[in-house]
């Protein structure tokens, strides 16, 4: 029996707030914008090829704002994922190997062991690590 992991709340105190940093900034795709009722805000958004979401709003989460740590992201390239961040205007942190700050590696060099850092409006915070191809 395959268990896959589809979704995941993010708590967040502007919804508004936190659905423009995702959408426009991130780049994920909103799926749908759903107020259930007064008391029942739903917001799924996906990251462009993955599998798993996450949700944003009220009424779905006791966790308070920014609490989520620890949120990971792969891309296949980390540098061109950390230059559309920078260009999007998101505090990103320089890529990073493993802790140690990289000044010449480059490609292939970086799989599995770089990244780099970002939190959302509230705090929560994510890494993007760079794998570039699976056995």
């Amino acid at each position: 029996m395959n268990w896959t992991l589809e979704v995941i709340v993010v708590p967040v105190s502007d919804i508004d707030q936190a659905k423009n940093f995702y959408a426009n900034q991130l780049g994920f795709i909103v799926d749908h914008d759903t107020e259930v009722n007064e008391q029942m805000r739903v917001v799924q958004l996906t990251p462009p090829g993955s599998g798993c979401s996450i949700v944003i709003g009220r009424g779905i989460a006791s966790m308070p704002p920014g609490s989520l740590k620890g949120l990971q992201l792969v891309v296949k390239d980390i540098q061109v994922a950390r230059e559309q961040l920078v260009q999007s205007g998101v505090a990103v942190s320089e890529i990073v190997r493993m802790g140690e700050q990289l000044d010449n590696f480059v490609g292939e060099a970086l799989d599995n062991i770089g990244f780099i850092f970002f939190d959302d409006p509230d705090g929560n915070s994510w890494a993007v690590q760079q794998i570039s191809s699976r056995v």
